[in-house]
């Protein structure tokens, strides 16, 4: 059941993560930079979570 949450929760997190992307692509190059240095400080935030669930998951396997 963890696992599932776990699961669960990843796909939220990519799923958040592709639409920043994609609303940050339809910017213009104009745009606003401490918008793009928000996305690309949330974009590490979500690779830390993810790797941190990672980690989560492997110990709860062995």
């Amino acid at each position: 059941m963890d696992n599932e949450r776990l699961i669960l929760a990843i796909g939220r997190i990519e799923r958040a993560l592709s639409r920043i992307e994609t609303a940050s692509s339809t910017l213009n190059t104009s745009a606003d930079e401490a918008l793009e240095a928000r996305h690309q400080a949330l974009k590490e935030e979500m690779k830390q979570a993810i790797r941190t669930i990672d980690s989560l998951i492997e110990r709860q396997e062995q």
